[in-house]
């Protein structure tokens, strides 16, 4: 089985992660104003299961023989999602999430992608997986913001 390409796109989903979850970690700690103690809440819950799917994306890597040595020089040269270095609203910081989420979605079906076309479905259904709980929460932040 030829599994160069879906290692890649689970290398890049690895460090698109990795930056979303450093993000959401400062989200967390820098929150403020009315919405404070249901976002603080919501930034945690989201950073703890970024922080599983992490893990799971990473030991999935180590399955076909790979190691992920990411420094942070590579692991910000891989990801699309950019750490957010000035400070910002509640609201911007769930619009900049959900920005975020179409990246990771995006990453995520070309994970699919590569697994369906060399025959992987243990990486698609992971990966499948993740996808359902995005667009669930991308939803309810959308509402949120309404």
């Amino acid at each position: 089985m030829e599994t160069a390409e879906i290692v890649v796109s689970l290398n890049t989903l690895l460090a698109n992660y990795q930056v979303f979850y450093n993000k959401l970690r400062n989200f967390h700690w820098n929150i403020e104003g009315p919405d404070f103690f249901e976002l603080h809440e919501e930034f945690e819950n989201e950073y703890n299961t970024v922080k599983e799917n992490i893990d799971v994306v990473a030991e999935r890597i180590r399955v076909f023989g790979v190691k992920s040595n990411f420094t942070f020089k590579k692991t910000l040269e891989l990801s699309k999602i950019k750490e957010q270095e000035k400070e910002i609203s509640a609201l911007e910081m769930v619009r900049e999430l959900l920005h975020d989420y179409e990246i990771l979605h995006d990453r995520m079906l070309d994970a699919v992608n590569a697994s369906l076309e060399t025959g992987d479905v243990v990486t698609e259904n992971m990966i499948t997986g993740f996808m359902t709980e995005l667009e669930k929460r991308h939803w309810m932040f959308t509402s949120f913001l309404k």
